[in-house]
């Protein structure tokens, strides 16, 4: 779910050049809120390469990095996030705050909550899915991916979305399972959509500090308990079915298989497969 920033040498660096900002209007908006600063370039190797590179440099708290494409964008466990300019809102954001080096499992299932919601107040409704997936329907509409740097017992975190925003012809080309796009909802302009999801970080800033609340409100809101499961444990071929209960401290999903037997899988460890449909 988040990765560690490896540069504890690296000078701080310049946020990525700014070009013309079809995003401009979004920072007014947001006025003196903790996430109203916003840097955009046109393309970019990765926004959360970029924010890495600025993790622990106080000049940069809450500070949003939007592309318009990226040529090396990332998913969980090195998979390639593929989007065609112009179809995609892809940002990353770091945190104004740090937080315990011990509750950083919990950001990413805070920023889908925070994602879930924007989307809603777009007229899209979605489904969370483990560990770092939002849905429409089976197809993902969205991704997130977190960095990190950790320094003694706190940590400066950046948080990567990923949406999938208007259908082009060949945007899908080559992705399985098809990813969806919020146009097969409702049309959602890109800006409105970032305004709103920078609007939910703020309003959802407190939360980091309780990671309990965090995944109890991550368990509602991907419904469980009693959502199947497909997992597929990393060095394995075959998947199993299992009926999702809980987040474990940490991250990881308790589910129960079939037999009745509780496991706990961890974040590290496994795959969570797509059926169509919930399960």
């Amino acid at each position: 779910m988040h990765g560690q920033a490896s540069h504890p040498h690296m000078q701080p660096a310049a946020p990525p050049r700014q070009n013309r900002d079809p995003y401009a209007q979004v920072a007014a908006e947001l006025g003196n809120a903790a996430f109203s600063r916003l840097a955009y370039v046109e393309e970019t190797a990765s926004t959360n390469a970029d924010a890495a590179a600025l993790l622990g440099d106080e000049r940069h708290r809450g500070l949003s990095i939007v592309a318009e494409h990226q040529t090396r964008g990332s998913g969980r466990k090195g998979r390639t996030w593929l989007a065609q300019p112009g179809t995609a809102l892809l940002v990353t954001t770091i945190l104004p705050h740090p937080v315990a080096a011990t509750d950083l499992w919990a950001v990413p299932f805070w920023a889908a909550l925070a994602l879930r919601q924007a989307l809603l107040r777009q007229g899209i409704p979605t489904a969370l899915h483990w560990p770092n997936d939002v849905l429409i329907d089976a197809g993902k509409v969205a991704g997130i991916l977190c960095v990190s740097r950790i320094t003694g017992a706190t940590a400066w975190v950046a948080c990567g979305v990923g949406i999938n925003v208007h259908r082009r012809h060949g945007a899908e080309t080559g992705i399985e399972p098809a990813p969806s796009f919020c146009d097969d909802v409702a049309p959602v302009d890109r800006g409105a959509l970032l305004l709103a999801l920078l609007r939910e970080y703020d309003a959802a800033l407190d939360d980091l500090t309780s990671p309990a609340r965090v995944a109890r409100a991550w368990e509602a809101a991907a419904w469980l308990p009693g959502v199947a499961y497909r997992i597929l444990k990393d060095g394995e071929t075959a998947a199993f079915r299992a009926t999702a209960l809980r987040l474990a401290d940490g991250g990881g999903l308790v589910v129960q298989r079939d037999d009745g037997r509780e496991e706990t899988i961890a974040l590290a460890d496994a795959r969570a497969l797509r059926d169509a449909g919930r399960g």
